[in-house]
């Protein structure tokens, strides 16, 4: 069985500490599965997305496709990982995306299309994308990420480029609730052109030879509390 955690460079500040448990911990077994059309209908409750009040000089606007499909009636989540010949994040986990490109896309929802198809070759006519979710900035690379939920019909047949993705994956929605392959750490961060972002809340998922965090890992968490949270209020 291979253990959970993977290589990947996580550059911890000195202080790090201990973060909370999972916010969907009292979920039992059976309510951390989802299906599309369960996915589907939270989306449609999405409320309207929120930009972030401060960016670092400079940020970039970019999007990714957070791409969903339905295998033995459970939903499933795909997610890439980044060759070590990149100029940032490599080796890391990450959805397809990219940068927003104002003289070939009309729109962010068109740059995470776009790019998705470009990395991963999913044909944009087959995503169904149903709802975005609040834009998050990065402090190291200076983007400001708008991110889109974009469901498929069954298992999607992938066309990684071999320069932008060394390997692409699925994880089921019920192994990432699962509240022992969720962390939390709090760290203290002073990025470089805006505010010390103090206790800042730091995510990671434990997933069998690799670790989800940092941007990615931040929009897993915004997207699985929306989705859980009328489980959690139900009891």
């Amino acid at each position: 069985m291979v253990a959970r955690g993977g290589q990947q460079r996580i550059p911890r500040p000195g202080g790090a500490r201990p973060g909370g448990r999972a916010p969907w911990s009292d979920l039992d077994p059976a309510a951390r599965r989802f299906t599309l059309d369960e996915v589907r209908a939270r989306c449609a409750a999405l409320p309207p997305p929120v930009r972030p009040d401060e960016v670092a000089p400079g940020s970039r606007a970019a999007a990714v496709l957070l791409p969903v499909f339905e295998e033995a009636r459970e939903a499933r989540i795909i997610l890439t990982k980044r060759p070590e010949t990149m100029p940032s994040h490599q080796g890391e986990i990450a959805f397809p995306g990219g940068t927003h490109q104002p003289d070939v896309d009309e729109s962010l929802r068109d740059a995470a299309l776009r790019e998705a198809k470009e990395e991963i070759g999913l044909d944009p006519e087959t995503v169904d994308v149903v709802g975005e979710l609040d834009s998050l900035p990065t402090f190291a690379s200076r983007f400001t990420i708008a991110p889109f939920v974009g469901l498929l019909e069954g298992r999607p047949v992938i066309r990684a480029d071999p320069f932008e993705v060394v390997a692409v994956f699925d994880v089921a929605l019920s192994e990432l609730l699962d509240p022992e392959v969720y962390r939390e750490e709090r760290w203290d961060m002073t990025p470089e052109g805006v505010a010390p972002q103090l206790d800042r809340s730091v995510h990671f998922y434990l997933l069998p030879g690799e670790t989800v965090w940092g941007a990615t890992a931040r929009i897993l968490t915004g997207f699985l509390s929306h989705l859980t949270a009328p489980r959690l209020a139900n009891g």
